[in-house]
């Protein structure tokens, strides 16, 4: 029985696997945490983009105005 613990205790077969599978999941939620952080900032971009071609007339924005 000390036999079968001392070999199941020092086999490392699954360990690569347990190390990519938690190596994965830490990439992924970076990918995710980093997604939301510039989804906010490039919707924010987008609303000041939309608001000053909202208000701002074409000879304006053309350079033409004088």
């Amino acid at each position: 029985m000390f036999d079968f613990i001392k070999s199941y205790t020092s086999d490392d077969s699954g360990a690569v696997t347990v190390d990519w599978v938690v190596l994965t999941a830490a990439v992924c939620g970076l990918a995710i945490a980093s997604f939301a952080s510039i989804q906010a900032g490039s919707r924010s971009v987008g609303d000041n983009v939309s608001d000053y071609l909202t208000n701002t007339d074409v000879e304006t924005v053309m350079g033409l105005d004088g």
